[in-house]
């Protein structure tokens, strides 16, 4: 049984390797190497999603990156992210809306948003109204701008958008079984 959990999981990742899109972390590997364990977790298919590659390997490593460099800056990191939506646009062109015969939904966009904190103790007391907050919206597509901070927005208008990505999701086929 167990290699046949291991085989549908090699199935799915090479469908989405196939259809034009990498297998996007949520959590990056890079930021869980403290134990095998706490890496191995960054590959459970919950913390991913198809994410083209453009997008992946352009301007969202480049904000992994910018955000590791804020902790080893003396800061603590706090990490909201994910996706919404339904159609993106890979390696392949075209939009794709969802892959493995319809079960895995290709979001449309993929979103972050990072509270920045000085190094310390009691983080709730130190969140304040000038507290830095960076928030990003970024379409999933192969064809954006390589620069994250071309993608900055408020958390207002990310909470909106993922409001109203739940409703578009469910106007496409795969939802309807």
């Amino acid at each position: 049984m167990y290699n046949n959990i291991l085989d549908t999981i090699t199935e799915l990742l090479s469908g989405v390797l196939y259809l034009g899109f990498d297998r996007g972390h949520n959590c990056p590997s890079a930021d869980r190497t403290a134990s095998v364990a706490a890496n191995s977790s960054t590959f459970l298919m919950s913390n991913m999603m198809p994410q083209a590659p453009n997008n992946n390997q352009g301007p969202w490593a480049d904000l992994e990156n910018y955000a590791r460099l804020l902790v080893t800056s003396g800061n603590e990191v706090y990490i909201i992210c994910g996706s919404y939506g339904s159609g993106g646009t890979g390696s392949n062109g075209g939009i794709t809306y969802t892959i493995d015969n319809g079960r895995v939904n290709v979001p449309s966009n993929t979103w972050k948003i990072i509270v920045v904190l000085a190094n310390g103790n009691d983080y709730l007391n130190r969140i304040t109204s000038s507290t830095r907050v960076i928030s990003v919206n970024m379409p999933n597509t192969n064809g954006l701008n390589t620069n994250w901070k071309t993608y900055r927005t408020s958390v207002d208008a990310i909470e909106s958008a993922i409001f109203n990505g739940l409703f578009v999701a469910k106007k496409q086929p795969f939802h309807r079984q």
